[in-house]
């Protein structure tokens, strides 16, 4: 397009270096595609509407194109009006999500008091680090017992944290006085007779886009280091309600994108070549290698489950409207979910008990009940298994990997059968979910809106073309009845899920094979991603990493999905496997 050859009838060269400017190629960034003028003040004309053109994927007539000048002009002056208004992250859009399909009446679990797993009690060992990487369950038994105190386990994993996290790289800023403070509170609780439940008094750790009164939230980003959100955020009032102890906020990939923030590279703690992935990239390697008793991530397109994965620990991305997000960064208003990350299934179930429910501010949150029951049986639910994807051959016919944890998807089934459940085999619906990705893509550019437009996002540490810096810019071409169709087109995909999962409810699947994960980031739906075995690196020293395993089930029916994943974890110890961190 650069070359005067290119050039068409109504598309003379200036309208070209004005287009050219107007996209941000020789100038400021302008927004919108139908109106994009060259910096400066130059007046919208017929011929940069035709430049235009060739982004918005329309063809006008010259006739047509002189209809929509007045009305192009009064659309800049509309856009710029909005740009006066302070938009914070906070303000969420008039409109919301639901991902409950328009005429669906779901049925909804209903509230029961918690039946957790019986705790053989452990004796305490005289070095306390052999706690570290114990799953909550346990954990809290000997709190509760008055075995070992809330305070030794925070100082025992503030020490680790100090050790360790030179070498990871997954803490971004420590609550060390207010983790004591709420320790010494916790143990004064108990020793009174006054205990809130399995959370009281184990540490955790944040990612920190979630607020935390009198602390830093960075959004793990450089233009905002030094940000301060001077209130805790729903899901830390309720931990703390809970009695749970906040040792630290944890890294993500700057924006809620990979491992890499202004700090560094978080590592896997399995492979410290490798980063954590992310974006909780934090919360994964924290409770991978012991700093942390569990820890808090979020999901928009993959950051819980991508972490737990490579760092092989077990997450939980519950059902969109679970749990509120007030109080966190918003990067896609009908896509972001906040879930744990933890050692065991269980864990996972006992945090979102503490952190699920309205809070009267986040408007896609629902009054649904979520009751753990350890109790039911997993050979009394319908489990499908993802056939198109574990009938995937590992290799095509060109010898290229097409499916790099068979073996492992393979075995996984084999256990289930074992534990006598019957395998429903289920095909997955085919929608074209990447096209749907603008959602999340013009949600995210106007999240940042102003990073953008003050020329900020160059302050970004990640600056290649997929990182956010260029996808927000590039963004500002997305027409705003694309972004509408690809949410009407979302429509029909969380139709076409709604139905599968009328007739199962949980389905096993590969991890990373397929589209799964965006399908089911897109339509709401809730997984668990657990550890399934360790694979060679190609590293030379031959490395063992985790891969694993996903459980997708029904709209807010976390309590059935957490089940069959807790009986195929406990068939198996991939999850009691710890890293060894060299320091």
């Amino acid at each position: 397009m650069n070359d005067d050859a290119t050039l068409t009838a109504g598309h003379d060269r200036r309208s070209f270096l004005g287009y050219f400017t107007a996209i941000g190629l020789g100038g400021t960034l302008l927004p919108g595609v139908l109106w994009a003028r060259a910096a400066g003040g130059e007046e919208i004309t017929a011929a940069t509407i035709a430049c235009a053109e060739e982004i918005s994927g329309l063809k006008f007539t010259e006739e047509q194109r002189q209809q929509m000048l007045d009305g192009l002009k009064n659309q800049e002056s509309q856009i710029e009006q909005l740009h006066a208004i302070k938009l914070d992250n906070s303000v969420a859009p008039a409109v919301y999500f639901d991902p409950v399909p328009p005429g669906v009446t779901l049925t909804l679990p209903k509230k029961h008091a918690s039946v957790r797993s019986r705790v053989s009690p452990r004796t305490v060992p005289r070095d306390l680090e052999e706690l570290a990487f114990l799953p909550v369950t346990e954990l809290a038994e000997l709190v509760r017992r008055r075995k070992v105190t809330s305070t030794q386990l925070t100082e025992m994993y503030l020490g680790r944290i100090k050790r360790y996290d030179p070498v990871l790289k997954a803490v971004i800023t420590l609550t060390e006085e207010r983790a004591r403070r709420q320790a010494k509170a916790a143990d004064e609780e108990i020793a009174r007779g006054k205990y809130r439940g399995p959370l009281h008094g184990i540490p955790w750790g944040a990612k920190d886009l979630l607020a935390v009164k009198g602390y830093k939230t960075t959004w793990g980003a450089g233009p905002y280091r030094d940000q301060v959100i001077d209130v805790d955020a729903t899901v830390v009032q309720r931990l703390d309600d809970a009695g749970a102890v906040l040792l630290a906020k944890l890294t993500l990939g700057e924006l809620a994108q990979g491992d890499i923030w202004f700090g560094g590279t978080t590592k896997n703690p399995w492979n410290v070549v490798q980063g954590s992935s992310g974006s909780s990239a934090g919360p994964a390697s924290a409770a991978a290698a012991g700093l942390v008793g569990f820890a808090i991530g979020t999901e928009t397109l993959g950051s819980i489950s991508s972490p737990s994965t490579r760092n092989g620990v077990t997450g939980l991305r519950p059902t969109f409207g679970r749990v509120p997000r007030t109080g966190a960064m918003a990067l896609s208003w009908t896509m972001d979910k906040i879930g744990p990350i933890a050692r065991s299934v269980e864990d996972c179930a006992l945090v979102l008990e503490a952190i699920h429910g309205p809070d009267n501010v986040d408007r896609t949150v629902k009054d649904i009940p979520f009751s753990w029951n350890a109790t039911l049986k997993p050979t009394s639910l319908r489990v499908g298994y993802n056939k198109g994807a574990f009938d995937l051959a590992e290799r095509n016919d060109k010898n290229q990997l097409q499916h790099g944890t068979k073996r492992f998807d393979d075995a996984a089934l084999e256990v289930l059968r074992k534990l006598g459940v019957t395998l429903i085999p289920v095909e997955l619906p085919e929608m074209p979910y990447g096209a749907m990705r603008l959602v999340l893509t013009a949600e995210g550019a106007a999240a940042f809106d102003e990073l953008t437009r003050t020329g900020r996002d160059k302050e970004l540490v990640q600056q290649t073309p997929r990182d956010w810096a260029n996808t927000f810019r590039t963004a500002r071409f997305i027409p705003a009845v694309d972004y509408v169709n690809a949410n009407r087109a979302r429509t029909l995909a969380m139709q076409k899920w709604h139905d599968l999962f009328e007739t199962v409810d949980v389905i096993v699947t590969p991890t990373n094979v397929g589209s799964q994960l965006v399908a089911t980031n897109l339509t709401g739906h809730p997984a668990v991603i657990l550890p399934s075995g360790f694979r060679d690196t190609s590293d030379t020293d031959k490395t063992q990493v985790p891969v694993s395993l996903t459980f997708l089930g029904g709209l807010y029916q976390e309590a059935k999905l957490l089940v069959v994943a807790k009986a195929w974890q406990d068939a198996t110890d991939f999850h009691l496997q710890h890293p060894v961190v060299k320091v």
